[in-house]
């Protein structure tokens, strides 16, 4: 059996099928992923490779809740593996780094795997997401110039690596080839979302909210059956208007679209790291704005409280702590802020632990403390992106530190960075 490159599966045909559906469904980013994920694993119970997509799926929802269920899942991998091939045991072990807290271990995995395997797309977009997550961006690009000499339009998922490609290359700052890139993935599927994603980068950093706006209403009658990756998209055209200080119809995408809690997909997964992120981040540029929010923060808090000392993703910690401080939440932004101190990872105690607390120093009113505490982060400008996220994402933690420096009379600050 075959995967949707050609690459060897060790299962049955009815097993390979339905893992074939599961992996266009995750590079589609389609709702009906862990569906067919499930159904390879009915198909064939003995089936390594089935066992570690499941496995790979629970951690890539970067939730400490999820982690007992990716371990049991790696243990049924493992004890498989050894009927497997060379290409689907080095998954195996790829997934055992993850699991274990050793993400550079898995990344080297999975380049291994891309080296001597250049067409498999489950390692190139889980080492394409990791690299993005740990604000490697260098690395994210490098690794799709070194496989895509053997990658051709005639294979399933190109408009996948060409959209990949847009990703990187925006945040590498080559905004043309991006956009290049972007447009081609979505000529040729216009349901590849990462596509769209990425060209909407594009015209966010150059400010062409005009054509943002245009470019993903015009696409967004190929999203119905995608995954969360929706809300983010519509998050997205919410930036453009706010940029236009369209603030009502900003509201009405919060509630309707990219919060909109009546949806399946939040109401499965309500504290979704890029949900979460998606909505704390605009809530504070409404109120930055002088936009009442209501009583929207009340939500996002209750999911914040419930996952205090989950520090799975570095990126979202700043947002839970958004959530907490709006909603004067002390004693659980206490316990978050502990469970960062503790933390092994240096990307967490070192960036995320001061960020955080300048996120609650800004909200107290204490400017001087923010601009104090997020300052060293930022004036090496790499430790910001440590956290991961994008550009376009980090820009509200930059935002939060013009604020404070502004109140603080810390202007010299606030020019350094601007310049810097």
């Amino acid at each position: 059996m075959q995967d949707i490159h050609g690459l060897p599966l060790s299962t049955t045909g009815v097993a390979a099928e339905t893992f074939n559906r599961a992996l266009r469904a995750y590079v589609g980013y389609r709702a009906d992923l862990a569906q067919h994920a499930k159904a390879a694993l009915e198909a064939d119970p003995e089936f390594a490779m089935a066992h570690c997509l499941v496995g790979y799926l629970m951690m890539l929802t970067y939730n400490r809740g999820h982690a007992g269920l990716a371990a049991n899942a790696y243990r049924d991998a493992a004890a498989l593996a050894v009927r497997a091939t060379a290409r689907e045991q080095g998954h195996v072990r790829a997934l055992g780094r993850w699991v274990a807290g050793d993400l550079d271990a898995a990344l080297r995995e999975w380049e291994q795997l891309l080296a001597g395997w250049p067409a498999d797309v489950l390692a190139m977009r889980l080492a394409h997401f990791n690299y993005f997550w740990l604000g490697r961006v260098a690395e994210m690009r490098a690794s799709l110039d070194r496989i895509a000499p053997h990658w051709s339009e005639p294979m399933a998922a190109y408009p996948t690596l060409l959209s990949c490609q847009s990703f990187a290359l925006e945040e590498c700052g080559e905004y043309a080839a991006a956009e290049r890139a972007g447009r081609l993935a979505v000529e040729l599927d216009p349901a590849d979302v990462w596509g769209t994603h990425a060209v909407a980068h594009v015209l966010e950093m150059q400010g062409r909210r005009d054509e943002g706006i245009a470019w993903l209403q015009g696409l967004e009658r190929h999203w119905a059956d995608k995954s969360g990756i929706v809300h983010h998209l519509w998050w997205h055209q919410a930036m453009f208007h706010l940029e236009r200080r369209e603030f009502e119809a900003v509201l009405d995408l919060y509630d309707r679209r990219f919060r909109n809690l009546a949806s399946p997909l939040v109401v499965a997964m309500p504290d979704l790291y890029i949900d979460v992120q998606n909505a704390a981040s605009m809530l504070f540029r409404l109120e930055r704005q002088g936009v009442d929010v209501g009583g929207r923060w009340g939500e996002l808090a209750d999911k914040a409280q419930a996952r205090v000392g989950d520090c799975l993703s570095a990126f979202t910690l700043p947002h839970w702590m958004m959530a907490l401080a709006a909603s004067g939440r002390e004693a659980a932004a206490a316990a978050m802020l502990a469970a960062m101190k503790d933390n092994p990872l240096p990307r967490i105690r070192e960036v995320a632990l001061p960020v955080c607390e300048a996120v609650m120093a800004h909200r107290r009113g204490e400017h001087e403390l923010a601009v104090s505490r997020m300052l060293p982060v930022l004036e090496v400008l790499e430790r910001l992106r440590e956290l991961g996220g994008s550009h376009a994402q980090r820009d509200v933690l930059e935002q939060l530190f013009f604020d404070a420096c502004l109140k603080a009379g810390r202007h010299a600050d606030a020019r350094r960075l601007l310049h810097a």
